[in-house]
């Protein structure tokens, strides 16, 4: 593999039980770029991100993977036990050793790190999101897997959240992976678009993918307008642990 590309799939599929779940997928990841996964409900895009994470283990076709590549991950759902006492500071430090100097300034970056000492369960719901944001890149990751990191923040914490994963993948220079319902928001900051529905309806830059005849079969014939303003501009081409908890892929 070029030092600049960090993951390859080739013809990933996956089945649980007779459902198929992905049929032949594949794409490319490489550094400094943000990847979208776009899809209807069901289309595998959670299972995608826990193949790509090595979380799933059991299907056909093959990942290629840089050597050594690190790997920060916030899954669609964290499950955080309410009735357990956990600081910030202790829930940043959990399943990775890491001082406090490292989780203060991981959670500077998201502008939260005056939560440090608060009880994760008193947390707001954008407040939690931002410490688990935070929490992907302990460890100078190659590669941030996030599913849904905006799911249950309002619209102007979607953004805040949005503009801090582009400040992340330019300051640590790392590839980005992110699942999001959020077309008309997220199409501005990333570099290549996957449109999944089970298999890979169609992938490239952003404008080209909305303006793809299976693109618009899944989201409407005017969504491409609609996103016109959101153009690419950029001059470059579970549990806390992350085991799997996948509900609508």
């Amino acid at each position: 593999m070029s030092p600049e590309l960090l993951i390859r799939a080739k013809n990933i599929s996956y089945s649980r039980g007779d459902n198929r779940i992905l049929d032949r997928v594949s794409f490319d990841l490489h550094r400094a770029q943000i990847t979208t996964i776009i899809g209807p409900n069901g289309a595998g895009k959670s299972t995608l991100t826990c193949i790509v994470n090595g979380l799933i283990d059991q299907f056909s076709g093959e990942i290629e993977r840089a050597p050594g590549l690190r790997i920060g991950y916030l899954p669609q759902r964290v499950y955080v036990n309410r009735l357990m006492p956990l600081n910030v500071e202790r829930l940043m430090q959990l399943t990775r050793q890491v001082s406090e100097a490292e989780v203060e300034s991981a959670l500077a970056q998201t502008e939260v790190a005056y939560l440090k000492g608060r009880q994760v369960q008193s947390l707001s719901e954008g407040e939690l999101k931002r410490v688990l944001l935070a929490r992907t890149t302990l460890g100078n990751p190659d590669l941030i897997v996030l599913d849904e990191p905006t799911a249950g923040v309002d619209v102007t914490g979607e953004v805040k959240m949005y503009k801090l994963i582009g400040e992340f993948r330019d300051r640590l220079q790392c590839a980005v992976l992110l699942v999001s319902h959020d077309l008309h928001l997220v199409m501005s900051q990333t570099d290549q678009v996957l449109c999944l529905n089970r298999h890979l309806c169609c992938s490239g830059l952003p404008e080209a993918v909305s303006q793809h005849p299976e693109y618009q079969a899944l989201f409407g014939q005017h969504t491409g307008e609609s996103l016109a303003v959101y153009s690419h501009h950029h001059d470059h081409v579970h549990d806390v642990a992350g085991h799997q908890s996948d509900h609508n892929g």
